[in-house]
C-alpha cells in the first residue's frame, strides 16, 4: 500500500510517498480503508522532530483519519463495513490503517467521511478543555484564541453548542468572517484584543481557551473575570510564557493545563465516553468542520505546508481514497 513516510526530520517538504506493507489488525483492533486523513499541527512539528511524542525513523505520518472498516480483529466492537474515524498519533497518512478500538469511534449516519476525518483530534480536545477541564455551563463566556484554525474553530462550534457566549480572537479580517460564519457573535482582532473584549464583556470572560500562548498570555489573564480560568492547550509560536502569580491572586483566577492525549492514555474507554457525549452535536451538524482545503494524497507536503504558513481557515484534509 502507499503511505506518507518521514525519513528525515528536515520539515514537511521532505516527506515521501512510499510503498509499505499493509498492516494486520490484532485483538480489539480494526483495519480501516482510509478515505480522508486530517492534517494537524502535530504533523508539522513531527516532520521537524519538534513534537513531544517522538517516533523512530522512518515512520508513517498522520494522527487522524476516517474510512471504512475492512477487517476486524478478535474481540473488536466494530464490524466490516462500519464507517469510523480514528485518532492514533501516527500512521493515518496511508491507504490502510490499523487502529485500536479504544482510538476508534463510529461515524453517525448522515455525516460525511470527509467531515468526520477533520473532527476527532480537534473536537475531542475542545470537549476535554471546555466540558471536562473547565466544566463550563450554559450562559458562561469563553475567549478563544486562534479561533479560525482547526482547533479554535472546533472550540467555537462546541462552545456555541454548549450554550456559551463565544468571543473569537483572529489575526485578519478574512479569518473574522469565517468565524462569524460558524455562528460566533463576537470576533476581535488579536492586536488589542484585551481592550476589545472589555468593550464586549466589561467584567471579563469566564474562560480563555489558549492554544497560542506567547505574548498574548498576560493580556489573556487580564481578560479573565473573577474566578476565571485560563485553559492552556499549547504554544504555537514556540515561546512558553510565564505566569505572574500575583495576577491570579488578585482575581482568584486559575491557569489550567489541558493535555487531552495524556488524559486518554491509561483509560481505554475515555475516547468512547467523550464521543458519546458530543455525538448528538456531531449528528446534528453543530460540530461540522470548516474545510479550508482538500489535497490529493501525493501532495501531503503541500498540505502540511499550509499549516506552516498559519493561513488555514478551519481544516486541511488529504483525500486518500482512489489514490
Amino acid at each position: 500500500m502507499k503511505a506518507i513516510h518521514v525519513t528525515q526530520l528536515t520539515g514537511p517538504d521532505d516527506v515521501k510517498l512510499a510503498e509499505v506493507d499493509p498492516p494486520v489488525p490484532g485483538d480489539r483492533e480494526v483495519l480501516i480503508e482510509v478515505a480522508y486523513a486530517g492534517v494537524t499541527f502535530p504533523e508539522l512539528l513531527q516532520t521537524r522532530g519538534m513534537y513531544q511524542v517522538k517516533h523512530d525513523l522512518p515512520f508513517v505520518l498522520g494522527s487522524e483519519a476516517a474510512g471504512t472498516v475492512v477487517d476486524a480483529g478478535p474481540g473488536s466492537r466494530f464490524s466490516v463495513g462500519d464507517g469510523v474515524a480514528a485518532i492514533t498519533g501516527k500512521g493515518t497518512f496511508a491507504q490502510y490503517l490499523v487502529a485500536p478500538d479504544a482510538q476508534t469511534v463510529p461515524v453517525p449516519g448522515g455525516v460525511e467521511l470527509r467531515h468526520a476525518a477533520g473532527m476527532p483530534m480537534n473536537v475531542l480536545t475542545a470537549d476535554f478543555a471546555l466540558r471536562l477541564r473547565a466544566k463550563a455551563q450554559p450562559g458562561q463566556s469563553v475567549l478563544i484564541h486562534g479561533a479560525a484554525g482547526g482547533l479554535g474553530s472546533a472550540a467555537v462550534q462546541l462552545g456555541l453548542a454548549m450554550g456559551l457566549d463565544v468571543v473569537g480572537v483572529v489575526s485578519t479580517g478574512e479569518k473574522a468572517e469565517m468565524v462569524r460564519s460558524l455562528g460566533a457573535r463576537h470576533v476581535v482582532l488579536a492586536e488589542g484584543f484585551k481592550d476589545a473584549v472589555k468593550e464586549i464583556l466589561p467584567d471579563g470572560v469566564d474562560f480563555v481557551f489558549d492554544p497560542v500562548g506567547g505574548d498574548r498570555f498576560t493580556d489573556s489573564i487580564r481578560s479573565l473575570a473573577t474566578y476565571g480560568q485560563l485553559l492552556v492547550l499549547g504554544f504555537t509560536p514556540g515561546q512558553i510564557p510565564e505566569v505572574r502569580v500575583n495576577r491570579l491572586l488578585l482575581k482568584n483566577a486559575s491557569v489550567v493545563g489541558v493535555a487531552w492525549g495524556a488524559a486518554t492514555r491509561d483509560d481505554d474507554a475515555y475516547i468512547a465516553r467523550q464521543w458519546e457525549a458530543v455525538s448528538e452535536h456531531v449528528a446534528a451538524g453543530r460540530l461540522n468542520p470548516h474545510i479550508h482545503a482538500m489535497y490529493p494524497f501525493a501532495e501531503a507536503a503541500a498540505a502540511i505546508g499550509e499549516l506552516d504558513r498559519r493561513s488555514v481557515l478551519g481544516k486541511v484534509l488529504l483525500e486518500v481514497a482512489g489514490e
